[in-house]
């Protein structure tokens, strides 16, 4: 069994080290969700691969043991807003990795819109900002169970907690301000009326080549002739 004291590791890395679309996947992910380091990634698919190589195994068994393993399991992926209500143990295969990371504290402070980033939302929780249920949490990795999920607030003695707090404040005037851009048929973006236009160098050549009587060789229904 070995000593229960001893730290283990709780994620297992990957089989090869240079494999390009996983590296870029990862890279990926980590702006988007906002991780520390890869090691935050390879825990959290750790833990899906541990959940679904489960079901594989109690889908053969039809013991009251297996069965009470079964429910057990898809209790508790239930109760991390994993899965619905009503779901078989099939349903965990269909489960992804960013399924899971939605989950994440880090990624709920983001989206309940306590942070104006997901930088943001991990300092939040690591400077412990953050509570759940009344009580302080400051892992930004924690999966946050689906019946605390309405319960993420800020703490109250933290300066957040106030409504006039200049972060607050900059972020509520950010979401109001931010309004979708009309689409006039513009594909060029914000060049505007100057879509279409050349450079102002091959402009200024073309009007001293005009200016010095050059016949323009490139211009559609003029022949070359050589001297």
């Amino acid at each position: 069994m070995g000593d229960p004291r001893k730290i283990r590791k709780k994620y297992q890395t990957p089989g090869h080290p240079w494999q390009r679309a996983r590296i870029e996947e990862e890279r990926t992910l980590m702006k988007e969700y906002g991780f520390k380091n890869k090691r935050e990634i390879w825990k959290m698919n750790s833990f899906l691969r541990h959940a679904k190589a489960q079901a594989k195994m109690l889908v053969t068994q039809t013991d009251v043991q297996g069965e009470r393993e079964r429910k057990l399991l898809l209790s508790r992926l239930q109760r991390l807003g994993l899965l619905k209500t009503e779901s078989s143990l099939d349903s965990i295969l269909s489960i992804t990795l960013r399924d899971v990371l939605e989950r994440r504290l880090q990624t709920q402070v983001y989206r309940k819109t306590l942070a104006s980033s997901v930088d943001q939302a991990r300092q939040l929780i690591t400077h412990q900002h953050i509570m759940i249920g009344g009580k302080t949490v400051t892992s930004p990795c924690y999966v946050v169970p689906l019946v605390d999920e309405a319960s993420i607030v800020y703490h109250p003695h933290s300066s957040f907690s106030n409504a006039d707090h200049p972060e607050r404040v900059a972020m509520l005037v950010t979401k109001k301000t931010k309004t979708p851009r009309p689409d006039n048929g513009d594909t060029k973006g914000e060049r505007g009326r100057f879509a279409g236009r050349k450079p102002q160098r091959q402009r200024q050549k073309q009007a001293h080549r005009q200016k010095e009587g050059a016949t323009d060789h490139n211009a559609p229904g003029m022949r070359k002739v050589h001297g």
